[in-house]
Parts: C-alpha cells; sequence; structure tokens
C-alpha cells in the first residue's frame, strides 16, 4: 500500500497546445528552463509529471510563454482540471483575413501616388 500511496502524490498535469502544435518544443523547451521539470512531448499535448507543481503555476507559466511569444493577441490561457490549454480568440481568425486584404488595397494606393 505505501508504494501505490507514493505514486498518487506524483501529479500528472497536461498542456493541450491547440492550434499552437508547432510551438511544442519551444513550449517544452520555456517550461524546463521555468520549471525545472521534465517534459514528455504526445501528440498535440504536452505531459509533465511533478510532485510540487500545481496547475495554476503552470497555467502562468504557459502564460508568460504565450505572452512572450506575442501570441497575447490571439490565444488565452485556462484551466480544466489538470489540463491547461491554449485557446485561440473567436475573431483572431477573421482578423487576420481582414488585414491582408487592407494591405492589398494600401500597396495598389500608394503605387497610384509614384
Amino acid at each position: 500500500m505505501l508504494f501505490g500511496h507514493k505514486d498518487e502524490s506524483k501529479m500528472e498535469l497536461e498542456v493541450d497546445l491547440g492550434d499552437l502544435v508547432e510551438e511544442k518544443e519551444h513550449l517544452s523547451s520555456f517550461l524546463q528552463s521555468k520549471l525545472k521539470i521534465s517534459v514528455v512531448p504526445v501528440k498535440d499535448k504536452l505531459t509533465l509529471n511533478s510532485e510540487k507543481l500545481s496547475a495554476g503555476e503552470l497555467q502562468r507559466a504557459v502564460t508568460k510563454f504565450v505572452y512572450h511569444r506575442h501570441f497575447n493577441s490571439t490565444h488565452w490561457v485556462s484551466i480544466e482540471g489538470k489540463t491547461v490549454k491554449i485557446n485561440r480568440f473567436k475573431g483572431a481568425a477573421k482578423k487576420k483575413e481582414k488585414r491582408k486584404e487592407s494591405t492589398l488595397h494600401q500597396t495598389a494606393v500608394q503605387s497610384w501616388g509614384l
């Protein structure tokens, strides 16, 4: 029974990358350097085993990563149980499309001025 009790004290946390799967390696190295724990990549998630780390502390670290990589205008971080999720704002994709259209228009206007 003592051995089973020890295994339960280790908490397994996950980070769901959402649509930022290409940032998996960057986030993994960021978490390893900041939190000093091992990170195991599994498909579109990262798994962390730690006795000391709480979900709230992991959320703060992932939020710092999102901010430092300049994803904070398009993404936000939430906690669902033992999973920290990186979510995309609903209007973020539409804004990118509008920007592309407006940049094409500005280029055409600038060429007329020459």
